[in-house]
């Protein structure tokens, strides 16, 4: 049986997969963004993030938020993969990157790490408020705000570190 208290993957590790994930998605943005194996790719992206959500510190509504971006985010993919109305699939999107955005400024907050605050609210309120305008600007708009995610993915995975109270996987791993 599972550990709920026990790390499986290092941080890193778990910052890095929705990074690989995500990267030729946002390349496609900018070169195919009708690419059809994206929609495909992007569900694959968001279960990812679901090990970040549950391992980045924040509150607990916060980290609601985050399972909520990630259950609306893969509605979307699926909707879209299976030829719902394309304006219909992006407003569930939007609503999505809300939480999202919660979700990402939320843990940022709490990082002892100021690269990972700083570039976690900016990415936060971007993708969070581009959904109160989205109806108005391009979808051109949002792109920064994926190449932001990416780079905040990294940040994580490079500087933001587990807090003392939550042992590393390698810690409990020692301990059983």
């Amino acid at each position: 049986m599972l550990d709920a208290r026990r790390h499986y993957a290092s941080l890193r590790l778990v910052a890095l997969l929705p990074l690989v994930l995500f990267l030729p998605a946002v390349i496609a943005f900018f070169t195919d963004p009708d690419v059809a194996w994206g929609e495909y790719l992007g569900v694959f992206f968001h279960l990812s993030i679901l090990f970040l959500v549950s391992r980045l510190e924040a509150a607990s509504w916060a980290k609601a938020a985050g399972y909520g971006w990630v259950a609306l985010d893969v509605l979307t993919g699926i909707l879209m993969i299976n030829g719902v109305d394309h304006d219909t699939a992006w407003a569930v999107r939007l609503g999505g990157h809300v939480l999202a955005g919660v979700w990402i400024v939320a843990s940022s907050l709490v990082s002892h790490s100021w690269p990972v605050r700083v570039v976690g609210v900016v990415t936060g309120v971007w993708l969070g408020g581009y959904s109160f305008v989205g109806t108005q600007l391009a979808e051109e708009y949002l792109r920064p705000a994926g190449i932001m995610i990416l780079v905040w993915f990294a940040l994580l995975a490079t500087f933001h570190r587990d807090s003392p109270g939550r042992p590393a996987a390698s810690a409990v791993h020692a301990a059983v």
